[in-house]
């Protein structure tokens, strides 16, 4: 299922395999503020203390600084494997995220690194990402179908250029699919993250799981949504929702059970 890099980072890495959680941890480093797409689930307010949930972190750090964070973390508790970057907004729509990657890599080269992106850029970024020893890169594909892409999704920013409605949902859409079948190609290890929305994407889950599998990605996730911004008043999906949408997803594609949906900033043990 695995490439050889694919077997060592699914061994080490706490996100990916639930066995290897009880054993290593991961640093979070929020050092990119910026987004290039609009999610209709989304609230565009990271610096809160008292939230757990993605896109949120109590300040934004500058690479420098990311790089002294991480060497006290390391020395700190030897457990740590994993440096990612998740955020708050999109690593891959800020150019610190390649500067802190590369800081890092040339100092701990042993840590693996990864980040989590929406694939708009994912492409372009590849060589980049490969040059600053990412081997691990997480997607989130919320549609594969531009009817069901339009309700979450309300623009798309694309090199300057704003696009609204189905040509926006198109455009990402293409990008996600074209990315993560050239990371695969490069020898990275594709995690898809899924947001289950009642009512909009939950009976097209089977079809994102089908068309990523397709593209190359080894692992889902399958996430609850936390209603806020345009969802607010959609319903929280429950325990027994998500493990049913898991149990028939697992067919198609490996799934992970575990997730904690961290913050920006998580740092240590996941369990």
């Amino acid at each position: 299922m695995y490439s050889d890099i694919g077997q060592d980072i699914f061994h080490e890495h706490p996100c990916l395999n639930k066995a290897a959680a009880r054993w290593f941890g991961r640093i979070h480093l929020p050092v990119a503020p910026e987004c290039n797409i609009r999610c209709r689930y989304c609230t565009r307010v990271y610096d809160c203390a008292n939230e757990n949930r993605p896109g949120v972190t109590s300040r934004i750090i500058g690479p420098g600084e990311a790089l002294q964070l991480v060497t006290e973390v390391v020395e700190r508790d030897r457990r740590i494997r994993v440096v990612g970057i998740a955020g708050p907004g999109d690593p891959l729509a800020n150019a610190e995220t390649f500067e802190t990657l590369g800081l890092i890599h040339e100092r701990f080269p042993h840590l693996i690194k990864c980040l989590s992106t929406n694939g708009l850029l994912l492409e372009e970024s590849l060589p980049r990402l490969k040059a600053v020893g990412v081997k691990a890169v997480t997607v989130t594909v919320n549609a594969v179908c531009v009817a069901v892409g339009t309700y979450i999704y309300d623009h798309v920013c694309y090199w300057g250029e704003v696009y609204r409605g189905r040509f926006g949902v198109e455009l990402l859409l293409r990008a996600q699919q074209a990315g993560i079948r050239k990371a695969v190609a490069m020898g990275m290890m594709v995690k898809i993250n899924t947001v289950y929305i009642p009512g909009v994407n939950d009976r097209h889950l089977t079809d994102i799981a089908r068309a990523t599998r397709a593209a190359g990605a080894q692992i889902m996730n399958v996430m609850p949504l936390i209603p806020q911004g345009e969802f607010a008043e959609l319903p929280h999906p429950d325990r027994e929702q998500i493990r049913l949408a898991r149990r028939n997803l697992a067919r198609i594609i490996g799934q992970i059970d575990h997730c904690r949906q961290c913050r920006s900033d998580a740092v240590g043990m996941l369990c």
